[in-house]
């Protein structure tokens, strides 16, 4: 079945709001086996939404539309989809009910205004809306279904999980199976060249490579009637993929590097400190961004200035002066003082000029050092990373995040990826 989405609202045209909705709706799609093949945006206007949801209806089985379902005047979806399915709007009185109660069980009337939500197009299903006011609906006519749900995400999100995407799902054919590998220290463009031939002649197993800051996700997608047969099918892609640029693969369950390494940390019983300089406390928010990094997160010290490597950190006023504040010397001296400063098992550090000013004819833009420290053993290596601020420290704490990784299986006796050691082990 072919699906389409369709996203109400000029705030979304204006950039005023991120549309995550499409992201989102897609993404559920995918779960149960519907293919998308387009996406619109349409601003709150009558002839225009008119126009694109007669198109949508016209070419795509399923169409989905968000936003518009609120009581203000500027929202138009019930009453364009009522004048394009060729229908009268209609009350619905235990719709109207609902809402009021809804205002009641916080202490409120409801508004007269909020009455329109109670109106559906003539035939359609309604979709409740514990968490809201604006109900959704679903319509049925020749051969083609119209769902709308609100613009809110997580009224939107209830009425797709719980409702929606059950009903689809007995409709559509075999559902889609993904598996999402990640990867980090090589760019699409290498990743891609390693794997070309599998790229270019996959077959039922898809291939699909696509770039984030700092890391490279292959998706590995097939059409099965069981999980079991999917597995079968993706595991033998999968393994080939890794045979090739296993080293770089850091997650095969599409999670996040902070998850990756938090689980290594705890599996380990080891506890870790960081210091950072150019990244500003990115590590240490992404870190924390986890639930129960507190079992082995101890802290992170923004060292910014020289003055706070030396005082804070304890980093030698002599290697400041002769190898200055980007240097591989420094970042293990920051590591080792992370650690020993907060009393952690290990320590992991990060210094570099992130731009756009603070370059020196040998110390340009982009260049980062990283370095990790488990045990007494150390490493540290050297990143020249482009792009704009943002990017670099992003690229940054990406890297000093994997060197961890590296370190911890490195020292379990994992080869690693080539990590440079500060002469050997320390």
């Amino acid at each position: 079945m072919r699906a389409e989405l369709v996203t109400i609202g000029t705030e979304l045209l204006l950039g005023q709001i991120v549309n995550t909705n499409a992201a989102a709706l897609a993404a559920r799609l995918t779960q149960v086996g519907l293919d998308c093949y387009y996406v619109t945006t349409v601003g709150d206007n009558w002839t225009r939404l008119a126009e694109v949801l007669a198109q949508a209806l016209g070419r795509s089985d399923v169409v989905i539309t968000s936003g518009g379902l609120g009581p203000t005047q500027d929202d138009l979806t019930r009453e364009v989809a009522a004048a394009v399915l060729g229908v009268p709007l209609e009350e619905r009185p235990e719709l109207w009910e609902a809402i009021q109660a809804y205002f009641r069980a916080t202490g409120r009337e409801a508004p007269e205004a909020n009455r329109k939500q109670a109106f559906l197009p003539q035939g359609a299903e309604p979709i409740p809306n514990p968490v809201g006011t604006a109900p959704g609906f679903w319509v049925e006519r020749n051969g083609k279904i119209l769902i709308a749900v609100p613009g809110v995400p997580r009224e939107m999100e209830w009425m797709v999980d719980h409702v929606i995407l059950p009903r689809l799902a007995r409709l559509a054919p075999e559902p889609l199976h993904s598996r999402v590998l990640r990867f980090t220290g090589l760019g699409e463009s290498h990743l891609e060249q390693a794997l070309e031939d599998l790229i270019r002649h996959q077959g039922r197993v898809t291939v699909a490579p696509y770039a984030s800051p700092g890391e490279v996700r292959i998706r590995l997608s097939v059409r099965a009637a069981t999980e079991a047969e999917a597995q079968s099918l993706l595991a033998p892609v999968e393994e080939a993929i890794l045979e090739r640029v296993g080293r770089y693969c850091f997650s095969r369950e599409n999670e996040p590097l902070e998850v990756v390494v938090g689980r290594m940390l705890r599996e380990r019983q080891l506890t870790l400190g960081v210091a950072e300089s150019c990244t500003g406390g990115l590590i240490g928010h992404r870190l924390t961004s986890v639930p129960g990094s507190s079992a082995y997160f101890l802290g992170s010290l923004v060292t910014y200035a020289n003055s706070a490597k030396e005082q804070i950190l304890g980093v030698p006023a002599a290697i400041l002066e002769t190898h200055g504040a980007v240097s591989r010397e420094t970042a293990l001296a920051m590591a080792q003082g992370a650690r020993d400063r907060l009393g952690a098992a290990c320590g992991l550090a990060v210094t570099g000029i992130a731009g756009p000013g603070g370059a020196t004819p040998t110390k340009p833009v982009g260049l980062v050092y990283v370095s990790a420290t488990v045990g007494e053993r150390a490493w540290v290596e050297e990143h020249r990373f482009q792009g704009d601020r943002g990017s670099i420290q992003a690229r940054s704490a990406q890297a000093a995040l994997d060197l961890l990784r590296r370190a911890l299986l490195e020292g379990e006796g994992f080869p690693g990826r080539g990590v440079e050691r500060t002469g050997g082990q320390v």
